[in-house]
C-alpha cells in the first residue's frame, strides 16, 4: 500500500503506460495569458495575448507534462520576445518548436491571439480614431519542418442586397403611382441610396506558409483586405459627416456574407500572388443579423493552387483543404 502511494514520487507518472493503448490527437493548455512584444508593420509594441499549446500524445504515454507548457512559454517570452520583436506567426513557431522538444513529442501546435490597436482617420472629417483588432499567429512544428499561419480579425458593416432589391421594387411601384416615368425612376434609384437592413460583420482572414514565406505577409495588408471585403469599414469615433459617408458607402455596396468571403479570397490571391501553390488561405465572415435572431456565417479555405484554379475556371473544386489538414501535413 505504501509503495503504491509513494509511486508518484518515485517515477514519472506521465511517462507510464496508459490503461488504454490509444494515441491522442491533441493534448495541451488553453487560456495562457501573457504580455508579448510583437512586430506589426514598421512598429513593435507590447500586447496582451492569449496562447494555446498542444502536442500529440503517443499511445504508450499516460499524459503530457502540463507544467512544461508554461515553463516553455515563459522561456520563449524571455529569450525571444524580450530580445527581439517577431511577427506573431514567427513567435508561435519558436514556441511550438520549444514545446515539441520539451515534451519529446512528434508534433506541437501553438496559437497566439493578440488584441492590438491601429490609429485610423475617418473618411469625411479626418478625425483620428483608435480601432482595436485581433492578430493571430499559429504554427505546427514537427521533424519535417514548421508550418506557420498569420491571421487577422476585424469588424465592418454589410448591407443586405436581397432586402435592398425588394425595397427598390416597392419604391418603383410608388413612384409609378406618383406619375414618374421609367427613365425618371431609373435616375432616382441610381442617385438615391436605397434602404436595406444592415449587419455588423466580423471578418477573419488567415494565410499559411510552409517554413518561411517567400514574401513577408503584412498583417496590415490582411486587415485592409478584410475591411474592404465588407460593404463598408466602421469606426469607433465618427462625426456626422463620417456617419453619412459610411452608411451611404455600405448601401451602394450591398453584400451577402458569402460575397465578403469570396471578395476576401480574391483580393488575397491578387495581393499575395507570389505565394506557392501549397500555401493556405482561409476566409471566414460572420454577420450579426438585425432583423433575425440568428447570425449568418460563410467560410472558404483551401490551398492557393486550389483556389486560384477554381477562380480561373468554371470548375467546382470538391475537396477544400482545411486548416487542420494543412497543419497535419507537417507531420
Amino acid at each position: 500500500m505504501a509503495e503504491r502511494l509513494l509511486a508518484p514520487f518515485l517515477d514519472d507518472v506521465q511517462a507510464r503506460r496508459p490503461s488504454t493503448h490509444l494515441s491522442l490527437s491533441r493534448v495541451g493548455v488553453t487560456g495562457v495569458e501573457k504580455v508579448v512584444r510583437i512586430g506589426v508593420g514598421e512598429s513593435e509594441q507590447l500586447f496582451y495575448a492569449e496562447l494555446e499549446c498542444f502536442v500529440d500524445l503517443n499511445p504508450g504515454q499516460k499524459g503530457a507534462h502540463m507544467s512544461r507548457f508554461e515553463e516553455t512559454v515563459n522561456e520563449a517570452i524571455d529569450e525571444v520576445v524580450l530580445g527581439e520583436a517577431f511577427k506573431a506567426e514567427t513567435l508561435a513557431a519558436h514556441i511550438a518548436e520549444r514545446v515539441r522538444d520539451a515534451q519529446d513529442a512528434l508534433r506541437a501546435e501553438v496559437t497566439i491571439a493578440a488584441r492590438y490597436p491601429e490609429h485610423k482617420t475617418t473618411p469625411a472629417s479626418g478625425a483620428l480614431t483608435q480601432e482595436i483588432y485581433t492578430l493571430f499567429g499559429s504554427a505546427a512544428a514537427s521533424a519535417k519542418g514548421t508550418r506557420r499561419l498569420v491571421g487577422v480579425q476585424a469588424q465592418g458593416m454589410t448591407a443586405c442586397p436581397c432586402a435592398q432589391e425588394m425595397v427598390a421594387a416597392r419604391s418603383h411601384e410608388r413612384l409609378v403611382e406618383e406619375g414618374f416615368s421609367e427613365d425618371e425612376i431609373a435616375r432616382i434609384l441610381n442617385v438615391v441610396p436605397v434602404a436595406t437592413h444592415n449587419q455588423r460583420g466580423l471578418g477573419t482572414l488567415w494565410l499559411g506558409c510552409v517554413e518561411e514565406c517567400d514574401k513577408s505577409i503584412d498583417a496590415l495588408a490582411l486587415l485592409e483586405i478584410v475591411e474592404q471585403s465588407m460593404s463598408s469599414e466602421i469606426y469607433e469615433l465618427m462625426k456626422r459627416s463620417d456617419e453619412v459617408e459610411v452608411v451611404e458607402k455600405a448601401h451602394r455596396r450591398p453584400r451577402f456574407v458569402e460575397d465578403c468571403v469570396r471578395e476576401a479570397i480574391r483580393m488575397a490571391l491578387e495581393r499575395f500572388g507570389d505565394l506557392r501553390e501549397d500555401a493556405f488561405i482561409m476566409s471566414r465572415q460572420e454577420n450579426l443579423e438585425t432583423i433575425h435572431q440568428h447570425n449568418v456565417v460563410a467560410e472558404r479555405y483551401g490551398l492557393v493552387g486550389e483556389l486560384a484554379g477554381e477562380l480561373a475556371s468554371d470548375d467546382h473544386v470538391l475537396h477544400h483543404t482545411s486548416m487542420r489538414e494543412w497543419l497535419a501535413a507537417s507531420s
